[in-house]
């Protein structure tokens, strides 16, 4: 028997709720005993204290020892992860109003080198070479709360010839080394072309990736909005044909461009922080002269703008960002460079709250498997914590003496 059937009063409630939630989600899994082997790893993932391993999961949600049909269900059986975000993605748009969608590099430490994708590799965020697996997360982020909604693993190319551990690991023939942004744009084509989202703008920490020429180029392509954070002294036209003279860089560019002025914005990112100040100033990318080139069935191309934050008191700027967004809506625009850190908290929660890496199966299938199930749970974990807040602040009028 559950465990969850000896909780009393609102504790029942809230299974009842997570029930529900989840046969939304797993209705496209072919098999009952599937569906129900998806809702008892999420209720483990939200619910076991401590790691979240199979065989925990199994003795607490479960109640006897189930952890091999478990095992079996998430890192062999063949069902399709792809509905399962699709539901999640459009369930989340709803609930969660994106601002936007926020691209995060996602780390899985590991030990050995037979879990799928495994390598000793340079790791951008962490500016330092690990023996891990490296993931690429789309999330949704609203006001309130950011859910991955969309996943990929990055094999290193020391993968593509290994045919001993790719048949070990089941890595599909069409899975090859390719660079982190061909990932990021097949993860964007999925989301717009076969599951029909609307994009809000994408934003994408690129500071310490190579390639960010071709990203950006991809996502103008494409007519997507975007705001991507490089490294200062990348090119401002970075994506677009080269010339022969040498091109500003975008702090050059928008250090020209606040010598005319820039805005002033007073900020604090939350509650119990200290609110502060920063200075903004945004800048136009220069064109080639004359009209552009348009191809037929492609994007009217938008004007690159290049926005920078100077902290107060600083001389030079801390964040230097490159956009197709128009500048003439600052305040929105700067809020969008604050989604990445708010998105980097939830990714935390995840990781560490809701066994994002406390993984242990090794093949292709059930690392997909896994993380399309740790973010089932994370949307139920937000989306009550969002609700919860509401429920609070309607009840201050009334804890306050208000009107009944």
């Amino acid at each position: 028997m559950s465990k969850d059937n000896e909780l009393p009063g609102s504790a029942i409630r809230d299974s009842e709720y997570l029930s529900l939630f989840c046969q939304e989600f797993f209705t496209p899994l072919a098999r009952s005993d599937q569906r129900r082997w998806a809702e008892s790893y999420v209720r483990g993932l939200i619910h076991v204290p401590g790691r979240k391993s199979i065989r925990r999961i199994s003795d607490h949600v479960v109640g006897w020892r189930a952890d091999q049909c478990l095992q079996q269900f998430v890192n062999q059986s063949p069902w399709r992860w792809e509905p399962v975000r699709l539901g999640l993605a459009r369930h989340l748009s709803s609930a969660l109003a994106p601002q936007a969608w926020v691209v995060r590099e996602v780390v899985f430490p590991k030990n050995g080198r037979n879990s799928v994708g495994v390598a000793k590799q340079y790791v951008a965020s962490a500016r330092r070479t690990l023996n891990c697996q490296k993931g690429i997360a789309v999330f949704l982020a609203g006001r309130e709360a950011s859910v991955p909604v969309n996943w990929r693993l990055m094999l290193p190319r020391c993968w593509d010839a290994d045919q001993k551990r790719r048949s070990r690991t089941h890595v599909p023939e069409e899975e090859q080394h390719r660079e982190w942004w061909s990932y990021l744009v097949e993860a964007l084509d999925e989301m717009v072309d076969d599951w029909g989202l609307l994009p809000p703008p994408v934003v994408v920490d690129a500071r310490y990736e190579v390639g960010v020429e071709n990203l950006v180029r991809e996502l103008g392509k494409r007519g997507l909005s975007y705001i991507v954070r490089v490294t200062p002294d990348t090119p401002a036209s970075a994506g677009a044909p080269r010339t022969p003279e040498r091109q500003a860089t975008a702090e050059e560019l928008v250090m020209m461009s606040a010598r005319h002025g820039r805005m002033t914005v007073r900020w604090g990112d939350r509650a119990d922080s200290p609110s502060g100040s920063s200075h903004f100033a945004v800048a136009t990318v220069p064109g080639p002269t004359g009209p552009p080139r348009i191809t037929p069935g492609t994007p009217y191309p938008r004007p690159r703008r290049v926005l920078a934050e100077w902290p107060s008191g600083q001389v030079r700027p801390s964040s230097v960002w490159l956009t197709n967004l128009n500048a003439s809506r600052m305040t929105e625009l700067i809020g969008l460079t604050r989604l990445p850190d708010r998105t980097g908290d939830e990714l935390e929660r995840l990781q560490e709250d809701l066994g994002l890496r406390h993984f242990e199966g090794r093949s292709f299938r059930g690392w997909h498997h896994h993380v399309t199930l740790a973010s089932v749970a994370h949307a139920y974990s937000a989306l009550s914590r969002q609700r919860d807040r509401h429920y609070e602040l309607s009840l201050r009028p009334y804890a306050a003496g208000g009107v009944r």
